[in-house]
């Protein structure tokens, strides 16, 4: 008898201590489930808001190969109709193919060089006022934003540049206005600030200086930053016009984006000139012409973006986490 109410015993405290495994996998099951939700509406989510951002540039492209008659007809088309497709935009636009590849040089040339001055330009001014030990970053970081808020106004500011700076027709002209932004170097200064600063002081007993550290431990560790601050002057490099429409006269010097602009400048003093001189002149698909203008200025750029995407993200959030 005592012998069954021992066996009985232990079965029983064996059934308890095998009911919290059973209970422990119940809710790991509840939660992975629950994760497998989460992850299945968040990815609903996300490629609803992915689409909507396509969608805009999917119309751009089937407006871009759609008729000048269609499109003030019916609007932007989502399914075009093949009778009404048309590539007169682009041989419009490609009309000069030398000039475009002129200015698709000189765009490419002014970005290559304004990109690596400006992410130098941040990232330096952005180690120097991250130093704790230097003692006037704050002044210093007080007159940078100062700036973002006042100027000397725009006639000021365009006498320099021609008058003392020798900025007209210049490949400088096009560079030097872009070339330092303050948003980039506060980027780089939040950024820069998470890096340990027991990495310098380690570097400094060993002997190095400044620039040995600056090139060697603190460029290596900001690989992102660095992809994102190319992104950013990137795309302001790419698509400024306004420095070559201030600085530039030599038609040899124009930018993509500039280059672009006064042909459908021109297109659209033709077509109203024509329309107060009663002139029959062969209809010119302005609206076309824009779409493709879009897609011939930003094709390189998207195409860019995609390598760089995970750079550009985890950049901007490293900076701002702290501990």
């Amino acid at each position: 008898m005592s012998t069954d109410v021992i066996s009985l015993t232990e079965g029983t405290r064996t059934e308890e201590l095998k009911e919290p495994d059973k209970t422990g996998e119940t809710k790991k099951k509840k939660v992975s489930q629950d994760q497998m939700a989460v992850n299945m509406v968040g990815s609903i989510i996300v490629g609803l808001f992915a689409l909507i951002c396509v969608i805009p540039f999917y119309l751009i492209i089937v407006a871009s190969i759609t008729s000048e008659t269609s499109l003030i007809r019916d609007g932007y088309p989502l399914l075009p109709k093949l009778c009404e497709l048309s590539i007169q935009s682009y041989a419009l636009c490609l009309k000069n193919p030398t000039a475009i590849l002129k200015s698709y040089g000189m765009t490419i040339s002014v970005t290559v060089m304004g990109t690596l001055l400006s992410v130098l330009m941040a990232t330096m001014t952005g180690y120097v006022l991250s130093r704790k030990d230097f003692p006037w970053r704050n002044q210093f970081s007080f007159f940078f934003f100062f700036t973002t808020l006042f100027n000397g106004g725009l006639v000021p500011w365009y006498l320099m540049c021609t008058r003392y700076l020798n900025f007209k027709n210049s490949t400088v002209g096009l560079i030097l206005p872009l070339m330092f932004s303050v948003w980039n170097m506060i980027i780089a200064k939040s950024f820069m600030t998470g890096i340990p600063a027991e990495i310098t002081e380690s570097a400094k007993i060993d002997g190095a200086n400044d620039i040995t550290i600056f090139g060697k431990l603190i460029l290596p560790l900001s690989k992102p930053l660095i992809a994102t601050l190319s992104l950013f002057a990137a795309l302001a490099y790419w698509n400024d016009w306004y420095n070559c429409m201030l600085f530039v006269t030599n038609e040899d010097m124009f930018t993509l984006q500039y280059y672009l602009q006064r042909i459908l400048g021109s297109a659209e003093a033709m077509r109203i000139v024509a329309e107060k001189s009663g002139i029959a002149l062969p209809s010119i698909p302005l609206e076309g012409m824009k779409m493709a203008m879009t897609i011939i200025a930003t094709g390189p750029i998207v195409l860019l973006y995609p390598f760089v995407q995970r750079y550009f993200v985890k950049g901007l959030t490293i900076g701002a986490v702290k501990g």
